[in-house]
């Protein structure tokens, strides 16, 4: 067990110290500071931010967005005088309520079963194609969301090498080029300049996509129109036949364009398009990093395991999925969420900690140590499938947790099953994450 006595150490460092003794914690060693945080010192205001340790407050912070606010999101997510930007980077308005519910309507929840089906025949076919041999970072963990984002979401007629660019950029400059993740200056413009550059190809892209696949859709609505009377006279012969009419092609860029809003709705063809982009930046890296992470969890503990492997092999998922989301409570794909305060706020008041944060503080919510606090879970510090789900902050919480969670919620578990289905499974490397955020070199064998 490591005892190490972190906050003592943390006091004495000089100033200029203190924070990166921190993010380094968090990287190496998060759970044991985490817990020490959690008893000792909930609420630690360091020179670069204010850490929150304890569940409630997690919580209670989540669920006052024009408080605890994603204003660091602006700058990244194209917020501007004249451009609103993409919703992720707006607090409980207008905007935000009336997108995020059109198109959770548009990821239809009904979808669930064609989607995993989807992931499970790619993931098969990838792994049964790599004949016992795979780097599996971006030959499996980045390359089956794209499938998800070509055939479903309707984002195709582009190499998978440039969605999967165009994501890793946007996600690495929102979530990890911010002040307190203490990149230097030359790194840091680095990866502004590269996002802005996919930025410009993806809206690009994104532009002609619209073009080519409205024509499309107008087209069928035309004929529709047109021929409405055959059509009805034809299902009817094929139902009286015992025949069902073939389903019209289906993504989710499509249904937008299908779909008629009246102009009070204020959901243009132009947020449609940045809408569409959304949905792969959301989609790829954070699923790539939470499937290898978690199989490398796996693998590191031989006696989950067998017991994963086990369940792999069944028809119902539910064991297995359960196995995966306990497992993503050590192994998070962040420890936390950031926000930044609109105004003075007291968190905790009344309790011990509470402690007042000052307006414009950028605020780290530890969600991970919030999945570790036992007022959550009971022995939190045991490998426990059989948890409650919704204490969990593996797709955020409140206003802000993640559109596509759903689907994520079929994907990342898939995923891993297929590679823990594999016999004599092992890995032949190090998971290297190449000085950045995410991984990116996991090398695994397995008896083909």
């Amino acid at each position: 067990m490591n005892t190490r006595n972190y906050l003592p150490e943390y006091d004495a460092a000089p100033i200029a110290e203190k924070y990166p003794m921190v993010q380094a914690w968090m990287k190496s060693e998060p759970l044991p500071f985490f817990k020490q945080l959690r008893a000792e010192r909930p609420i630690l205001i360091t020179p670069e931010c204010v850490l929150v340790a304890k569940f409630c407050d997690v919580r209670d912070a989540l669920q006052m967005p024009k408080i605890f606010t994603v204003d660091l999101y602006k700058s990244k997510m194209g917020v501007t005088a004249d451009d609103p930007g993409y919703l992720m980077a707006h607090d409980d308005d207008a905007l935000h309520y009336r997108e995020k519910s059109l198109m959770q309507g548009m990821l239809n929840r009904d979808d669930i079963p064609r989607v995993r089906q989807l992931i499970a025949r790619a993931s098969k076919d990838i792994l049964d194609g790599a004949a016992g041999n795979i780097e599996i970072v971006n030959d499996y963990c980045r390359t089956v969301p794209t499938i998800l984002v070509q055939d479903y979401f309707g984002l195709d007629g582009v190499d998978k090498k440039e969605l999967i660019k165009w994501s890793f950029w946007n996600q690495y400059d929102a979530f990890h080029n911010q002040p307190f993740d203490l990149n230097s200056p030359e790194k840091h413009q680095h990866i502004i300049d590269e996002h802005n550059k996919v930025s410009s190809e993806l809206v690009s892209y994104i532009t002609k996509l619209m073009a080519r696949k409205l024509i499309v859709v107008k087209a069928e609505q035309a004929k529709n129109i047109l021929l409405i009377g055959w059509y009805g006279l034809k299902a009817l012969f094929r139902k009286l036949a015992g025949q069902q009419p073939p389903a019209a092609s289906d993504d989710i860029v499509s249904r937008m364009l299908r779909s008629s809003f009246a102009k009070e709705v204020d959901f243009s063809l132009l947020r449609v398009g940045v809408n569409a982009g959304g949905l792969l930046i959301g989609a790829v890296e954070t699923t790539s990093q939470a499937v290898a992470q978690t199989i490398q969890y796996f693998l590191a503990h031989e006696s989950l395991l067998a017991s994963a492997q086990r369940a792999a092999q069944l028809e119902d998922v539910e064991v297995f999925d359960k196995m995966v989301w306990e497992a993503l409570r050590f192994v998070p794909i962040a420890p936390y969420v950031f926000r930044r305060t609109a105004q003075d706020y007291t968190l905790a008041n009344g309790c011990a900690w509470q402690t007042t944060i000052p307006a414009n503080s950028n605020v780290l919510l530890l969600t991970q140590s919030a999945m570790f606090d036992d007022y959550a879970y009971d022995q939190p510090d045991d490998f426990q499938p059989e948890r409650n789900y919704y204490h969990h902050f593996n797709f955020g919480f409140a206003s802000h947790e993640c559109l596509g969670k759903y689907l994520g919620m079929a994907m990342i578990p898939e995923m891993v099953r297929q590679v823990l289905r594999r016999t004599d499974l092992r890995a032949s490397s190090v998971m290297d994450f190449k000085d950045g955020p995410f991984p990116e070199d996991y090398r695994l064998q397995w008896r083909a």
